[in-house]
């Protein structure tokens, strides 16, 4: 089962490709020639109202040369070592920041206008349409600086910022690990393969791959200690410049979460990290230890050796999507059909899993890397939950037709929640049972409070960084270890793995992402409590769905009777677990 990249071009040399580069190109250039200059806009309802619905077409049906850049990205994904589609991918991004640049005027003229003019075109009938994209570009008016500072802070991000964080992950990519394997015999492996041993349920092996993981992060954590403070300056300096009062205000902006509602929802996850320090404390006596290592969090209490052919598998997700709503089951179906999965592990193809959605004119994506594993199982449920929300939000128009990162693994846990669900019903291994019940529980600690210690981890890193100047690897080791020890309490050892455990984390380049993860299965939980209780709630959820970026995450959880600023909701989603 492979990708059809068909639904988008031919192939790689396809003319189509460039004749839409020259027509992205040239729908840029038109709606910059009419409107930069023209700034009636800025002060007319009925202007600005044919303003944005010219903005939202090139957004819809050109974008930045979106689909040629979907295609070789997709192109390259299955094939990694492909250097010609490697240049192109460059080349098209490097073009797209250069006419994404020459857009942005449209919207930091537009934020700049009068609070008077801002509630006056927010509360327009004429542009209700475009109401939530207005409310948001409003609320980061005042950290939007000019359009050529903006331009500045663009071209000078990757060298900055991105460079940094691809040398440490390239210079990381590139190790080699000797391990051994399940047979206890010695294997060479590379960096990014190392979880599978240190998952081990056989200690030699975990216990080897950790003292080989531990060697090569403390070989690199010299250039990660220099990498880490020279983002952490970048960030700063942005912050600084454009007044944010808080490292993670920019972060919750581009969430469209309150700072209140993430302070809420950090404040009541730290406040239960008892829940997690038990855990761990009843993993390591199933373990037959009396403590853990820090590599050892994640190791199964036993081999789970249950294998799904990939149709077995997908008819059980197929089963659980259709019982829940035929829509869900239909969409599932079609991605099928229509060759948008790309299902087995292949020479130089990209790992892991996932779903891409890049416009609602273009199809989603999925792609899995299929071992017959129950995880797979679960994945084919996780991913296609994404592409089911993809799919109904794209019956929104082009400016709202995403949703915030703070909702991006609701569906996602929905699905893989209730698959699970399924595939215990049809088993009478108690065994198995066991396990599956234990590893879903590993999975929401890792996804709540491992996500709420690393953001805890990540707000004080910023502070200290501000207040000194200048943070030592040692020095961010005792921040990590404080922070981790925090949710794993004393029966998980303090270990190198542990005072090494920052450097290869990506989503700390990512600054105070980790929330969303908490969030997203919080709420996720509390939907599937309601759908349980009432087949009827599908509607309202399927709504959910299909709201997109139309409104804020807590409007859209008011309209169903759910207030999100109210720390009992989040209280209560903790309890559950």
């Amino acid at each position: 089962m492979k990708w059809n990249l068909k639904l988008l071009y031919k192939d790689i040399d396809d003319p189509q490709i460039k004749k839409d580069i020259q027509a992205s190109e040239e729908a840029i250039n038109k709606f910059v020639h009419r409107w930069k200059k023209n700034e009636k806009y800025l002060v007319d309802s009925k202007v600005l109202r044919e303003a944005l619905d010219e903005y939202e077409y090139l957004n819809s049906e050109h974008g930045i040369l979106t689909k040629p850049y979907y295609f070789t990205l997709l192109s390259k994904e299955l094939d990694l070592n492909n250097k010609e589609l490697k240049a192109r991918l460059n080349k098209l991004s490097n073009k797209a920041t250069k006419l994404g640049n020459e857009l942005q005027f449209f919207g930091i003229k537009l934020s700049k206008i009068s609070k008077k003019k801002q509630d006056e075109f927010v509360n327009s009938k004429e542009l209700k349409e475009y109401k939530h994209y207005l409310e948001m570009l409003f609320a980061n008016a005042k950290y939007i600086l000019s359009d050529n500072e903006e331009k500045v802070f663009s071209l000078t991000a990757k060298p900055s910022f991105s460079n940094w964080v691809n040398m440490i992950e390239e210079l990381l990519s590139k190790q080699i690990l000797n391990v051994l394997d399940e047979e206890l015999n010695s294997k060479k492996i590379s960096y990014n393969e190392a979880s599978k041993y240190l998952t081990s349920v056989k200690k030699e092996v975990r216990n080897k791959a950790a003292e080989e993981f531990n060697r090569i992060n403390k070989e690199y954590i010299e250039i990660a200690e220099y990498e880490m403070n020279s983002i952490l300056e970048s960030k700063q300096v942005s912050d600084e410049y454009r007044g944010m009062e808080r490292a993670d205000l920019g972060r919750h902006l581009s969430t469209d979460m309150d700072s209140e509602v993430v302070d809420s929802l950090v404040g009541v996850v730290t406040e239960n990290f008892d829940i997690s320090k038990e855990y761990y404390k009843k993993k390591a006596k199933l373990l037959e230890q009396e403590t853990i290592g820090y590599h050892e969090r994640n190791v199964p209490i036993s081999k789970i050796d249950k294998e799904y052919e990939f149709e077995e598998g997908l008819d059980i997700v197929k089963d659980v999507f259709y019982s829940i709503d035929k829509e869900f089951g239909d969409i599932l179906t079609s991605f099928i059909d229509n060759g948008q999965v790309d299902a087995f592990p292949k020479a130089n193809k990209s790992g892991g899993a996932y779903c891409i959605h890049i416009n609602r004119n273009l199809p989603t994506y999925i792609l899995l890397n299929y071992n017959s594993k129950v995880n797979d199982v679960l994945t084919i449920a996780h991913e296609s939950g994404h592409g089911i929300h993809s799919e109904l939000v794209s019956k929104q128009n082009a400016l709202n037709d995403d949703y915030s990162l703070a909702l991006a693994e609701v569906a996602s846990t929905f699905f893989e929640d209730f698959t699970l669900e399924e595939i215990i019903k049809r088993t009478d291994d108690k065994e198995l049972i066991e396990s599956l019940r234990f590893e879903s529980m590993n999975d929401s600690v890792n996804t709540i409070f491992r996500q709420v210690a690393f953001y805890n981890f990540e707000k004080e890193l910023h502070s200290k960084f501000r207040e000194k100047g200048y943070l030592s690897h040692e020095e961010i080791s005792d921040i990590f270890v404080k922070h981790m020890t925090a949710y794993l309490g004393d029966a998980v050892d303090v270990d190198d793995g542990m005072r090494y455990g920052w450097i290869y984390v990506s989503h700390f380049r990512r600054f105070f992402y980790v929330y969303t993860y908490a969030s997203g299965l919080l709420i996720s939980k509390y939907l599937q409590s309601e759908v349980r209780e009432n087949r009827e709630f599908v509607e309202k959820f399927k709504d959910f769905l299909k709201a997109g970026s139309s409104k804020s995450p807590k409007d859209i959880f008011m309209d169903m009777g759910v207030d999100i600023t109210d720390r009992e909701f989040w209280e209560k989603g903790v309890k559950s677990i």
